[in-house]
């Protein structure tokens, strides 16, 4: 049995990572200045992006989740015929269409997958599972890692299921992001008010960086700070001493919007490496995707672990 994952373009992982394992990735349409781009998390696209400037506030981006039709399509030509159970990992439905869309898209191929599959010389029956993952960009990465971890121990499709839906709840979430002002404005566009009222909040006293967490989405921000660098240590600080105090999976996925060059400079990220790999556990690092620079603006920072209910000042 040929068990498959399915991540949307707002997941964040190392390409190489997704690659290795064979990661389907459902593609996002971006929107800038009016023109329509498709974002199948493509690292040699994304860093054009970031060198074009396009991701900056000063133009007009949105994303669109693929439509149903879309989604159908392309789980019948590339997923039906490859693989026998399929799971699909979506962005947390209270931020995007996709988990809506990629559920009607699946309901219509389990009732017209069997000549897809003969056509392609599959044998057996095919099934296929959407979940809602709660994340957003770094915690939907660490998700699908712990999902592939469990595929390479040959979970049972039941236990598998149960297991990554109640995996949700444990993941924590670090959001630093670079412009608050960009943020209230893409929100107000899509009208997501939470996420505008929080910015709003925030942007009361002048060049302020927090640091924004919890599990999942369902974030607030913990520290603020004067300076984006001071953000960044305090988080590298907090990953580095909950790794020391343990995880519930072996990664710890950081996705940044920055070029290579200064996302190696991050201060505290050594420290960071240094307590994974005294621990056994796989740092998750990439470049922010187009699709969640858009979202949440470039130059941010998302990291994610799974442990056990726990505060961020515990670990300072």
């Amino acid at each position: 049995m040929r068990v498959g994952l399915i991540v949307d373009s707002a997941c964040d992982l190392p390409y190489d990572f997704a690659r290795k394992h064979d990661l389907f990735v459902l593609p996002v349409t971006a929107i800038i200045d009016g023109q329509t781009y498709t974002d199948k998390h493509d690292p040699v696209r994304t860093q054009e992006f970031y060198l074009s400037g396009l991701l900056d506030k000063a133009h007009e981006a949105e994303t669109r989740a693929f439509t149903v039709e879309q989604i159908h399509d392309l789980l019948m030509e590339q997923v039906v015929t490859e693989f026998d159970v399929a799971i699909c990992e979506t962005v947390t439905k209270n931020r995007s269409q996709i988990f809506q869309n990629a559920t009607e898209a699946m309901n219509s191929v389990m009732a017209h997958y069997e000549g897809a599959r003969k056509a392609a010389g599959r044998d057996g029956k095919f099934s296929m599972r959407v979940i809602d993952s709660k994340q957003i960009f770094a915690g939907q990465g660490l998700l699908a890692a712990h999902t592939l971890r469990l595929i390479g121990q040959n979970v049972s499709k039941n236990a598998l299921r149960q297991e990554v839906e109640s995996f949700t709840d444990k993941i924590y979430t670090c959001v630093i992001p670079r412009d608050l002002h960009y943020i209230r404005e893409r929100a107000r566009r899509r009208g997501d008010k939470n996420v505008s009222a929080l910015a709003a909040f925030l942007g009361k006293a002048l060049n302020i960086t927090p640091v924004i967490f919890g599990r999942g989405v369902e974030g607030k921000p913990v520290v603020k700070t004067r300076h984006f660098d001071m953000a960044v240590e305090k988080v590298m600080n907090y990953a580095a001493a909950r790794v020391d105090a343990g995880l519930l999976t072996p990664y710890v996925s950081l996705s940044c919007g920055l070029s290579w060059t200064d996302i190696e400079d991050l201060p505290g990220l050594n420290r960071l490496r240094d307590a994974c790999e005294r621990h056994g556990v796989e740092l998750l690092l990439s470049q922010m995707g187009i699709t969640s620079a858009i979202y949440v603006g470039p130059g941010s920072i998302c990291l994610a672990l799974a442990a056990e209910p726990h505060a961020f000042n515990d670990f300072q």
